[in-house]
């Protein structure tokens, strides 16, 4: 079968969604400007769209963009009058001695888009300006999938990116290894995007997919080479314990048509006993961070053999602990969740309730799915379809909505 243009737009599409952070990340530390090497590894992209339909798509077609942005920013480079100075007073070529690296330290970061994190999380920009620039360059999530992570408005997430990137260039923040202090200082901000950008892959706000692999593989790796990074840090190990047991459950959470599997329909055996081991391995190292609290959550599915056997009691406990160390609607919505498993429906439906009052869930859709779930237990079927029509409105994503369509329609 001929291999038409559409064929290869699509191709180079999908490769730049997946390559496009360590594009910009290997860029950014030439070009020293987020927005900068935005643009540069952009014009990689619509290269390859040029080229590619009439040669043909490369054998390593993420090596083919980075080598092509990693040009075109040395090219840029070459044409600064200031960084041509420097050339001639060390008397070389740019073609001689390549971007200079980072001076070695022990504990120094030798992955490009962990760097990347961390230089994005610089606290010249507020916290949330720096979980958004890097949501959008590392996670390569859009303006709308980061508004519904924060539970904000488009426009809000779009602003702070445009002046985070300002700031960045202004400041003249350099593409370096943190250490000491500084380091410190960023590292709430790195586990925070780390986590965000895994929750995306593992849950997909928007599109025809459940799951975005990608990202939980990056978000993973990137908490395991933070793990090696501090290990003296309890608060790393949690996080890296909660992803490990998540991740853990992917396999079995779609169906041979990428459906999505309900917990309870999910078939155990399918999964990872190693990413598992490795969850408990690194909570044993973990403190009681909101993380660690999170990761022991999930450790409760993880040690259940049969879904009858999860500890929901432990859970709602948990939820609880997590909710004083941090107060939030969707950590309300979850705690209910497992009171409605540890108690019965009833006695979350009031908890439910209450948060249908706060302004950060509207437009929310598991507050209708999870209020559907429990009027479905209790009987009320009218009610709960009703609910689940309303979630199916609000979510942006293709299988959730067919999923709670079929709920709607009492159909399995």
């Amino acid at each position: 079968m001929a291999v038409t243009g559409t064929d290869t737009a699509q191709a180079v599409e999908t490769v730049f969604r997946i390559e496009s952070a360590r594009i910009i990340a290997v860029v950014a530390r030439i070009v020293h400007d987020v927005g900068i090497a935005e643009e540069l590894a952009q014009d990689a992209l619509v290269a390859a769209l040029e080229q590619w339909p009439a040669a043909g798509v490369p054998a390593n077609p993420g090596a083919w963009l980075t080598t092509t942005a990693r040009h075109r920013a040395i090219d840029l480079v070459r044409r600064k009058e200031t960084y041509a100075r420097k050339l001639a007073e060390v008397g070389s070529t740019l073609d001689d001695v390549p971007p200079p690296p980072e001076p070695a330290e022990p504990d120094d970061i030798d992955d490009d888009l962990l760097r990347f994190v961390f230089t994005a999380c610089h606290p010249v920009l507020a916290a949330d300006a720096r979980i958004a620039l890097t949501l959008r360059l590392v996670g390569g999530l859009t303006t709308r999938e980061i508004a519904r992570a924060f539970l904000t408005s488009e426009p809000t997430v779009a602003q702070r990116i445009v002046r985070a990137k300002r700031a960045l260039a202004k400041a003249g923040v350099p593409f370096e290894v943190p250490y000491g202090a500084d380091r410190e200082q960023r590292l709430a901000s790195v586990l925070e995007v780390v986590y965000l950008v895994f929750n995306e892959g593992y849950a997909a706000t928007a599109g025809d997919d459940l799951l975005r692999p990608a990202l939980c593989e990056d978000a993973l790796r990137l908490a395991r080479l933070l793990s090696a990074l501090v290990p003296d840090e309890p608060e790393v190990h949690g996080l890296a314990a909660l992803l490990e047991f998540q991740a853990s459950r992917t396999a079995a959470r779609t169906g041979p048509g990428g459906e999505p599997v309900l917990l309870a329909d999910q078939n155990r055996a399918r999964w990872n006993r190693l990413l598992i081991r490795r969850g408990v391995e690194a909570l044993s190292r973990a403190g009681s961070s909101p993380y660690s609290l999170q990761a022991a959550i999930a450790g409760c599915h993880a040690r259940a053999v049969r879904y009858e056997d999860t500890d929901w009691a432990a859970i709602a406990t948990l939820y609880g602990r997590l909710a004083d160390l941090t107060p939030s609607p969707v950590v309300e919505l979850n705690r209910a969740v497992a009171v409605s498993m540890a108690d019965g429906p009833g006695a979350a439906l009031p908890l439910v309730d209450a948060l249908a009052q706060d302004p950060a869930l509207r437009g929310y859709h598991l507050l209708p799915s999870v209020r559907g779930d429990l009027l479905e237990r209790l009987g009320r079927h009218e009610e709960a379809r009703a609910e689940f029509e309303r979630a199916a409105s609000l979510t942006g994503n293709a299988r959730e909505r067919d999923l709670l369509l079929r709920r709607a329609a009492h159909r399995p």
